[in-house]
């Protein structure tokens, strides 16, 4: 079984100006900046609500999934926002804890605005989850 979520060819421009409220307008320029430097990536579109920095194919332990998914990635979310990739790693994990004020989902971590984390540690957690090997087998 595949993931639905796919890459599009959508404006991650365009979807960031639309962000709202005005703050997650801004932290998701601020992300899309600071994921571009430390990736080189200039992100894509993965359906209409994350951008994506690069792929890797993964293989599921505990599933018969498998497939693509982005490195590292984002959503500026109303409520707050969503960064997909930073815990994945074991390094990230333990990295993971110097980041600041964020709460975790089962695949990502979220915070209220990017004010409340360490930029210097966002930056090393990006880093980290994207020099993931292009087949990883997930836990």
């Amino acid at each position: 079984m595949a993931i639905a979520t796919q890459p599009t060819d959508a404006s991650v421009a365009q979807f960031l100006d639309s962000a709202t409220p005005e703050r997650r307008r801004q932290d998701g320029h601020a992300l899309h900046a600071l994921m571009t430097e430390v990736t080189g990536d200039d992100g894509t579109m993965w359906g209409p609500s994350i951008v994506g920095y690069r792929t890797y194919h993964y293989v599921s332990s505990r599933s018969s999934q498998e497939g693509d998914w982005m490195k590292v990635g984002f959503s500026p979310r109303k409520a707050q926002l969503s960064l997909y990739g930073l815990k994945d790693t074991p390094a990230g994990a333990a990295l993971l804890l110097s980041l600041g004020t964020y709460t975790e989902g089962a695949g990502c971590v979220y915070v209220k605005k990017l004010a409340d984390v360490d930029m210097d540690v966002l930056r090393q957690l990006v880093a980290i989850a994207f020099a993931r090997d292009n087949a990883q087998v997930t836990p």
